[in-house]
């Protein structure tokens, strides 16, 4: 397979970095346990993983290719190398506010790096949507991995052993960083004869096109959604089901696990039937889901539940809905860079991080603020105005992508 050796390299960082970014929710568990914040400030820790994100997106995502991808993940890699340390020998809330800080900046260089160099290493449209569909496959089942790796520390008579898991992480985080360092790139980006100031300008210009206007506004609806279920589910685990720690982070994994699925399922569907149909088809079945699940669950003081056999169904059936809202994400993504000429794809990528994150970072502290106020087994319902907003969305945008394919 050609260009395979940075195929793998790509897959492993993303992997990486997938794990890391998505233990906020973890982490959030742990810390309203260990060192006793509310729900409120602790959903402050999606803010210190997705402001940096936006910010380093927006500052460097429209001349990254004259920096080089190489060297960008490179630096990420070894960025949020010392930052697994310090949150290892630090060992308070202010230390994981400083882990997840390291954790965003550095996954802002991946993603830039990783989507922009998707286009390079693809030839058409459909293949560009079953690479993307692929690889964020492929995060996801870092996600899943996440739920297993860090309950393997837990410890109940040792509540500090959980830290255990960042020195791990730190091993394997040096071995993405080798495995990158010896892959070649065999593909060239295309690098404008633009200053810095001109690019960067370039892609400010980017976000008043309507086909851009759309597309972010999905971004950020999706993000919101995603993100608020993943980061609060072993929450929602522990507090609603009354699951024990590990149980309720290892259930969390099913909703990865049907995110990865989905995400990879896609990316054979997309060659066959369109993204729209897909997408809008996803997100109807996400809301009968809701609507259907969550009046089944109740907040009840139990004792708590060490047991998979013990679990109600509907605490299975729940995750699911990451099955059908997984391939939302990919192909819009991918549709609205393929409709776009290579040399912008990097400040495109730039534009999905900074308002992906933000999306990531409403959605979590307002499912936050609701877990704190009305309870955890409403909160969930909020979902539903999102979706609804964005299968309207999608359909504008579906809209706009084809008056651009005409222009064109």
């Amino acid at each position: 397979m050609k260009n395979l050796g940075i195929k793998v390299a790509l897959f492993i960082n993303y992997f990486v970095f997938a794990i890391l970014l998505n233990s906020v929710g973890i982490v959030i568990k742990q810390a309203i346990d260990n060192y006793e914040v509310l729900e409120t400030r602790a959903s402050a820790l999606e803010a210190f993983k997705d402001l940096p994100i936006a910010i380093v997106s927006f500052l460097v995502a429209s001349f990254l290719p004259k920096i080089g991808y190489k060297k960008s993940m490179l630096f990420a890699l070894l960025l949020v190398f010392f930052g697994c340390f310090y949150m290892y020998y630090g060992n308070s809330f202010a230390s994981t506010k400083v882990l997840f800080l390291t954790i965003g900046i550095a996954f802002a260089l991946i993603k830039v790096s990783v989507y922009s160099m998707i286009g390079l290493l693809t030839k058409s449209t459909k293949e560009h949507s079953s690479f993307m569909s692929i690889i964020e496959g492929f995060f996801m089942i870092g996600i899943a991995s996440a739920y297993f790796i860090f309950p393997a520390f837990f410890d109940n008579k040792n509540p500090n052993a959980w830290l255990n898991v960042y020195l791990f992480l730190a091993g394997l985080i040096a071995l993405s960083f080798f495995i990158l360092l010896f892959s070649k790139i065999n593909v060239k980006p295309e690098i404008s004869n633009k200053t810095i100031t001109q690019d960067f300008m370039g892609m400010i210009k980017l976000i008043i096109s309507p086909l851009v206007i759309f597309f972010v506004l999905s971004a950020f609806l999706f993000v919101m959604v995603e993100q608020g279920i993943m980061t609060w589910l072993p929450t929602f685990n522990k507090k609603v089901l009354s699951l024990s720690d590990s149980l309720s982070v290892q259930m969390a994994s099913i909703l990865a696990i049907s995110l990865a699925v989905g995400r990879l399922l896609a990316g054979m569907i997309v060659k066959r039937i369109s993204w729209l149909v897909i997408t809008t088809i996803c997100i109807i079945i996400s809301m009968i889901i809701v609507v259907a699940i969550l009046p089944n669950i109740f907040e009840l003081k139990t004792t708590e539940i060490t047991s998979v056999t013990k679990i109600t169904f509907a605490g299975f059936i729940f995750p699911i809905i990451g099955l059908f809202i997984a391939p939302i994400y990919p192909l819009i993504n991918s549709v609205v860079l393929s409709a776009l000429p290579k040399q912008l794809h990097s400040a495109m990528t730039g534009l999905i991080v900074i308002f992906s994150a933000l999306g990531g970072t409403f959605g979590s502290r307002i499912i936050g603020y609701l877990f704190e106020h009305i309870g955890g087994h409403k909160a969930f319902y909020f979902m539903l105005i999102p979706m609804t907003i964005l299968i309207i969305s999608l359909i504008m945008l579906n809209k706009t992508i084809r008056k651009h394919e005409v222009i064109c």
